[in-house]
Order: structure tokens, then C-alpha cells, then sequence
């Protein structure tokens, strides 16, 4: 049971980190793309922090906290991408149930979108802290001059540094475990699996290995500052000891809890419980104790409308910063969205999700 906890956290940790590596260099190469004068239509500034607050992980959602608190973007918009954002989960749930995390994002987005409008016909004016700064917070200092070109490459690979050689090491560990199946996924309803539990070859494991493949042309291609100050030094030592951690601690919870205890007919008959607790884990500003939620879903344990719930109410750690600046927005934000994710966790309880 332990080797194949750890296995599988290998492989969701692994996935993560490439995702997140991409996204990474996307947003860098992005010039601040988000700092663009928005047009005065509020139904636009909507729709643009919810794409922005869907984006995997931390970027979007700290995107739009500063944007709004340097009046960018309206309340509508900031509610709407919190509700929309659900973090590093977000990674996670790719990882382990692509299908499924795919329509959980496409009924969250026309949630979100829905919340916003609603919002900000209730609620004119709230109070943002710095209306007179427009300019964006997030990585400046790195986006302002990324140099990155195929001609660096020979360069790159003949001086290879240390973080390079780990990166790529790691990367190439990633991509074997896919081609040999030894990052094959176990639960049921997720993926097909043969008789001998060994995945089946299909679009996630073209997927995967595309996503690896481009990463790879990020890692050799990109100078030295990009990969230490913005790959390095964020994504591996600010997320990686977290992520394998509380994926870790999460898997390991579940099939301890699982093999130990049947806590199927508790669930079954305490939903309403649970979906409580979701709800109020939820609206920690942190990611990893979510990872719980989406553990007990992927094993098949907790129903959609609970996983629903807890992914409307929680946004990883993309809030943090509001609390930061605008502590009345950040409580008035996780006060709406607790109830928005309440409603839609009862409908879902009573339709049978």
C-alpha cells in the first residue's frame, strides 16, 4: 500500500510541476499581458478574471487581486475568479480525472460568470484599497526582459548548472514513467485499466507526454536567470515540498482510512455533514487541505456535487494577497462564494450527484 501511495504521488507531483512549469514560461512570455487597458464593459472584465482565475494554480488569481485592488477590474470580476479558481488542486485534479475536472471548470466557469453578473448588481461600491496605482505586481522584475531563444540551446546544454541538470533529470524521469506505464492511474471510473492494472495507452497519456515534450523545449531553451529566478527558485522551491507533501499525507490518509475503516456508509448517510465540512475547509486561503476532497473523490468515495461545492469555495492561496490589501473584500468574497457553494452543493445533494 505504501510503495504505491508514494508511486502515485510521484506521478501526480510529477504532473503537477510540468504543468505548472508551462504555465510558468507562458506567463512570463506573456510581457504582462495582463496589465492591458480593459474596456469599460463590465460583463468583459467578468469574463476575462474567470478565465484568468480558471488558469491552474496561483498566476491568474494573483492577476486579478492585484488588478482589482488597483481598480482594474470590478467586485463582480474578483468574486467571479475566486469562485473560478481552485489553486494547485487544479493541477491535481488534471492529473488524476482530466474528463471529469474538465466539466467540473465548464460548469464552474458559467457558475462564476453568473455570480459575477448577480454580484455587482448587489453590491455598487466596495472599497478598493489603491484606485490611483494601475501598475501590476506579479513578476515584473522577471517579465520585463526574458531572453530565450533556440540559438541558446547548444549553450545551455554544453554549460549545463546544476538546477538545469535537475530539472531535465526529473523531467526525463516524468516522461519515462508515462511511455513504461509506471505512471498508470489506479482508481476506478477515471481510467481504463487491464487485468494485470497496467493503464491503457490513450489520449491522457498523449497528453502527458505532449506537455513533457514542451516543457522540455522550455528547459533547454530558456537563459539562466529565467530558469533560476522563475522556475527554480518559484516553482520547485516554493511548490514542490508542498505539493508532494499534502498529496502525500492525502493519498496515504485516504488508503490507511479506506483499509482500516469502511467509511462508505458514513458518507453515504452523512453527506449533508460532509458537505459542511467542505465548505468550511474550503475557505482556507491555502491549497493542499482540498487535496483531501479531491482524494476522497478519485477513490470513488465522495459523490461530484461534494468536490462541486469545496471547488467553489476555495481558491488555493490565490486570495491571500487580498486579505492582504483589503481585508473587508477578502471576508465579503469567501462570505458570497460559501453561499454560492452551499446552494450548489444542496442542488447537487438532492439531484443525486
Amino acid at each position: 500500500m505504501l510503495i504505491e501511495v508514494i508511486r502515485q504521488t510521484i506521478m501526480i507531483t510529477s504532473l503537477v510541476l510540468v504543468m505548472m512549469l508551462l504555465i510558468e514560461y507562458v506567463n512570463v512570455i506573456s510581457k504582462g499581458i495582463w496589465t492591458n487597458n480593459l474596456s469599460h464593459s463590465r460583463f468583459k472584465q467578468i469574463v476575462l478574471a474567470t478565465l484568468l482565475g480558471m488558469i491552474p494554480g496561483c498566476i491568474g488569481g494573483f492577476a486579478v487581486v492585484s488588478m482589482f485592488t488597483h481598480n482594474l477590474l470590478n467586485f463582480g470580476a474578483l468574486t467571479a475568479a475566486m469562485i473560478a479558481s481552485t489553486g494547485d488542486e487544479s493541477f491535481v485534479m488534471f492529473s488524476m480525472f482530466p474528463q471529469k475536472a474538465l466539466l467540473l471548470n465548464g460548469i464552474i466557469f458559467v457558475v462564476a460568470i453568473g455570480v459575477g453578473l448577480l454580484v455587482n448588481l448587489l453590491f455598487k461600491r466596495v472599497h478598493v484599497p489603491y484606485p490611483d496605482k494601475t501598475h501590476m505586481q506579479i513578476h515584473s522584475h522577471e517579465i520585463e526582459h526574458p531572453t530565450h531563444s533556440w540559438k541558446k540551446a547548444q549553450e545551455n546544454i554544453r554549460s549545463l548548472s546544476f538546477q538545469r541538470a535537475i530539472l531535465l533529470l526529473g523531467l526525463f524521469m516524468f516522461l519515462f514513467g508515462i511511455i513504461t506505464g509506471q505512471f498508470e492511474h489506479g482508481a476506478h471510473e477515471v481510467t481504463n485499466t487491464t487485468s494485470h492494472g497496467h493503464s491503457e495507452w490513450g489520449l491522457e497519456n498523449i497528453l502527458f507526454i505532449v506537455l513533457g515534450l514542451v516543457v522540455l523545449y522550455v528547459l533547454v531553451i530558456v537563459d539562466e536567470h529565467f530558469l533560476e529566478e522563475h522556475l527554480w527558485q518559484h516553482i520547485i522551491r516554493k511548490h514542490f515540498a508542498k505539493i508532494f507533501l499534502w498529496t502525500f499525507g492525502a493519498l496515504l490518509g485516504i488508503a490507511l482510512l479506506m483499509h482500516y475503516v469502511d467509511i462508505t456508509p458514513w458518507l453515504a448517510k452523512n453527506r449533508l455533514t460532509v458537505l459542511g465540512i467542505a465548505l468550511l475547509v474550503g475557505i482556507i486561503p491555502q491549497s493542499g487541505p482540498n487535496l483531501v476532497f479531491v482524494s476522497l473523490f478519485y477513490s470513488g468515495t465522495l459523490p461530484f456535487s461534494i468536490l462541486f461545492a469545496n471547488s467553489i469555495v476555495q481558491d488555493g492561496h490565490s486570495s491571500l494577497p487580498l486579505l492582504a490589501e483589503s481585508k473587508k473584500s477578502f471576508f465579503l468574497v469567501k462570505g458570497i462564494n460559501l453561499v454560492v457553494g452551499l446552494i450548489a452543493g444542496l442542488i447537487g445533494y438532492y439531484m443525486g450527484w
